[in-house]
């Protein structure tokens, strides 16, 4: 299928850009020719996965394609002295979104809907939270520490982090800094969740204060107290990792 040449040969292009460090800046002989090949092709080919998306009627898509024009006058401005006052631009997509929602629920079987479920949680996820999630997966627990201010009377005041944990190192990430906003954004995903303090994980605990990201976080306060949770992947994540495991067989 011609769509699907199409695809391949703007994916090959990319893939001899990245091999060969290909750039605006180099000056070569056809340089200029394969730069607007390559535009070319990217442009056609995000083109023909729109067009397929919007064919498979995802809302996020087509409704946002779709927004209603103001009427216009025979001049081609915009008339908003009809007798109908139109909805602000961003109204109505939101609310056809909505409609094409609860439309589809009234056609969804359970298998369909978490599916569904795990596609919108799937396209939310960032490399790095993959990889964390794929380290969670076997059940581990790692150890999680918020960094607050320690009051007077020796509580927990302001917090200047939350959720840093080991579980990013050992699972390979590429921003080791941002392993807390991966861990939150897990977290309120539903995928990860937070348990109680773990006394077989004191000696990760030690090894976790001495993190870059913690020692920084501990610079911020006059006195610091470090509250200790633990780090393991929920019920959802793990139905989820299952479910999306690129690995697992389906027998």
């Amino acid at each position: 299928m011609e769509s699907e040449d199409l695809v391949q040969r703007a994916g090959r292009l990319a893939s001899w850009a990245a091999r060969t460090g290909y750039s605006l800046g180099k000056r070569l002989p056809g340089a200029d020719s394969a730069e607007r090949t390559l535009r070319s092709f990217e442009q056609k080919a995000l083109a023909e996965l729109r067009r397929r998306l919007e064919s498979a009627s995802d809302p996020y898509l087509a409704t946002l394609s779709d927004a209603p024009a103001l009427p216009q006058t025979s001049n081609g401005h915009n008339d908003s002295s009809s007798g109908a006052v139109p909805l602000p631009m961003p109204a109505e997509p939101l609310r056809a979104g909505m409609a094409a929602l609860l439309n589809r629920s009234t056609h969804l079987s359970r298998d369909a809907a978490r599916d569904y479920l795990y596609a919108t949680i799937l396209r939310q996820l960032t490399p790095d939270e993959a990889r964390i999630l794929s380290t969670l997966s076997d059940g581990a627990a790692y150890p999680l520490v918020d960094v607050a201010e320690r009051t007077s009377l020796g509580g927990a005041g302001r917090v200047v982090l939350r959720n840093a944990s080991t579980v990013g190192k050992a699972a390979g990430v590429s921003a080791n800094d941002h392993v807390p906003a991966y861990v939150s954004r897990l977290i309120g995903l539903g995928l990860a969740e937070i348990e109680d303090e773990s006394d077989e994980l004191s000696t990760q605990y030690e090894v976790l204060l001495t993190d870059e990201t913690v020692r920084r976080a501990q610079d911020l306060v006059r006195r610091a107290r470090f509250i200790r949770h633990t780090l393991r992947i929920s019920p959802l994540g793990l139905a989820f990792w299952q479910a999306c495991d690129p690995a697992r067989t389906i027998v």
